[in-house]
């Protein structure tokens, strides 16, 4: 469990370390890693999140907690800018102030991603392919905390003072695991609170997702490294169920 606590942790603050090595201006590498990244995590959530929370809460019931994730995920995104999937901004104005409503988005939005991460039996299909969904997280979040960690940089031209802001937001995943693991337990899994939970992640997920695999070809062009990437996302998802 410590082990997943300190991957995510260590994962974000590692993607935002890259910005002293890696120009934010270019970001064609990072086309590939979010095409797989999206194909991953679409298929747990359709193969394993979403039926899980279907066999703890009748179908209807999930669905408001998905479309709830959907357009919660939608309208945090007008403050985040996108960063949650890649979006670099390289426009300079705001310089010196800290964006706070987009750090909020972030951090709340990893904070309900750590909070679904349950190595319990209770937990059912997510404790079982616990590592799995870890690493769909993790992947999701390089990406983000490269784009964070950029836009924090124009706005206050210093790595020294970015660095907090790049600190919240790595340790809001594993506040999540932390409280649903350790501190909450017990409440998390009583009743029928984890299937919503797992319900709202999954519709924020599906909303990530999608717009990753959307954006990766907005001109419907094929693009054979997106594509590539794509399916091995895809192929590695489905591969859980054979591990």
């Amino acid at each position: 469990m410590w082990f997943a606590v300190f991957a995510l942790f260590l994962t974000v603050l590692g993607a935002g370390w890259l910005t002293r090595f890696v120009p934010t201006a270019r970001t064609t590498w990072m086309k590939p890693l979010l095409a797989f990244s999206g194909a991953y995590l679409f298929t747990l959530t359709v193969t394993h999140l979403l039926p899980e929370a279907l066999q703890m809460l009748p179908g209807h019931q999930v669905g408001y907690f998905v479309l709830g994730g959907f357009f919660g995920q939608m309208i945090l995104e007008v403050f985040s800018q996108g960063v949650e999937h890649g979006h670099v901004h390289h426009h300079t104005e705001h310089a010196g102030r800290v964006p706070f409503m987009l750090l909020f988005s972030l951090v709340l939005h990893s904070f309900l991603e750590g909070s679904i991460l349950i190595k319990n039996p209770e937990a059912g299909d997510v404790s079982q392919n616990f590592y799995a969904i870890l690493t769909g997280v993790a992947l999701h979040h390089i990406p983000a905390a490269f784009a964070l960690m950029a836009m924090l940089l124009l706005r206050l031209g210093s790595f020294r003072r970015a660095v907090p802001y790049l600190l919240l937001f790595a340790l809001a995943g594993p506040a999540g695991i932390v409280l649903s693991n350790f501190v909450g337990l017990e409440q998390v899994l009583s009743g029928s609170f984890y299937a919503g939970l797992l319900g709202l992640v999954a519709g924020n997920f599906l909303h990530v997702s999608t717009t990753i695999l959307f954006e990766t070809s907005p001109d419907h062009r094929l693009n054979v490294r997106k594509l590539l990437a794509t399916l091995a996302g895809l192929l590695l998802a489905l591969a859980v169920d054979l591990v």
